[in-house]
């Protein structure tokens, strides 16, 4: 097995036991509102199942690896960073979104920062103008994405002060 294959099964590892985390505790007071599984933590609708959106954030590690392309839509193309976030919650969710991250940055709801759960969409200003990039938060302050020309897809760290810096604001997408 490769070096890179074990990271990514580390990876996907690790975030399968970050994403029960987020799942419903029994030592936590039921609130009248408040959502009860990960999948309305996530996406904001009970009729995905859990493993659904675990399985398209183990996708989209499971894409770690893979070449920057500008334009790009596809594992074998390679991925822009749009196009990356496009398929993975195309191929995951069912979910089509655009393929220009400051028309994403338009859909869903708003999330702080504070409020940051594993799944949701998260945008930098990395070319002088808002919502330029974006990738899918992780969880632990991390994110995936496919970063930029001779790059490839990894997860990067948002305390990182290039990313800290450039943060522009998150994004939760919904299942209509």
């Amino acid at each position: 097995m490769s070096l890179t294959a074990i990271r990514r099964k580390a990876s996907a590892v690790a975030l399968i036991g970050l994403l029960a985390a987020f799942g419903a505790r029994a030592d936590e007071p039921a609130a009248a509102a408040a959502p009860t599984t990960l999948v309305d933590r996530v996406v904001g609708h009970a009729s995905a199942s859990v493993a659904s959106v675990q399985n398209t954030l183990v996708m989209a590690l499971d894409l770690i690896g893979i070449r920057y392309h500008r334009g790009g839509t596809s594992p074998e193309t390679g991925f822009d960073c749009s196009g990356f976030v496009n398929h993975v919650f195309k191929e995951g969710l069912g979910l089509y979104l655009p393929h220009n991250a400051k028309q994403i940055s338009k859909t869903g709801e708003v999330v702080d920062k504070t409020e940051l759960q594993p799944g949701d969409l998260v945008f930098f200003n990395t070319m002088r103008r808002a919502f330029s990039h974006v990738g899918i938060y992780l969880g632990d302050n991390k994110f995936v994405h496919a970063p930029r020309s001779g790059g490839v897809v990894r997860i990067e760290d948002m305390n990182e002060s290039y990313w800290k810096k450039r943060f522009n604001g998150a994004r939760r997408i919904t299942v209509e």
